[in-house]
């Protein structure tokens, strides 16, 4: 196949992504990545891509305000799936994507199993914390966010509003098949506020206990 023809095939599919799509030399695995690597750095130079890292380009609509970006969470993911590794939100990032806190965060932090890295965009910032496995170990996928939100706000500082809200959350994702197990992973003052919203009782966790 001819060059021109790769890169035809590849400007093709660009154009008919929407804005916001995120795109790495992985993305066309019936080329070779170094190859299709080198095509993504010149449409940069075309202006028809934006780098945000090395290796990771998005195409975004562009305003007198500057890029569009897509969200922060669907930036992570993305990059996450790329590097086949796993993330999770914490201290204000959690908060705003449990829908806690309105603010979003300057500085939008995740911890990773994989690299630690830095992205701009624009004035705000991802940053990926390298962390060690226990920290993924909670399967429950709106629990482990709801554990990490509550550390961010501490033991001690979280207000009546907050307690309420959280406990809605903890009702509307219930995650039965893994609570047993995640439970035991929990700081005590976090698991309490599981047991009594869910009601739990077990021979280890009961309602006298919490």
């Amino acid at each position: 196949m001819k060059e021109d023809k790769v890169v035809h095939i590849i400007k093709k599919r660009i154009d008919e992504a929407d804005n916001g799509t995120l795109f790495f030399s992985n993305s066309f695995p019936e080329f070779d990545d170094e190859y299709v690597g080198h095509i993504l750095s010149n449409l940069v130079a075309d202006n028809i891509l934006h780098r945000l890292c090395r290796g990771v380009y998005l195409k975004a609509e562009e305003t007198r305000f500057g890029l569009v970006y897509p969200p922060v969470d669907h930036i992570a993911k993305a990059i996450a799936e790329r590097d086949n590794a796993q993330i999770l939100p914490t201290g204000a990032t959690a908060l705003n994507v449990l829908g806690l806190s309105t603010q979003v965060p300057m500085n939008s932090v995740f911890l990773t199993s994989g690299s630690a890295r830095a992205i701009k965009l624009g004035e705000r910032t991802i940053r990926f914390k390298r962390a060690v496995p226990k920290n993924f170990a909670i399967k429950g996928t709106k629990r482990s966010l709801i554990v990490q939100a509550l550390k961010a706000i501490g033991e001690n500082n979280v207000t009546e509003d907050e307690y309420n809200r959280i406990c809605a959350l903890i009702k509307k994702y219930p995650e039965h098949e893994t609570l047993a197990d995640d439970l035991r992973l929990m700081p005590n003052w976090i698991r309490k506020i599981f047991v009594k919203t869910l009601n739990y009782q077990s021979n280890e966790y009961s309602l006298a206990k919490s």
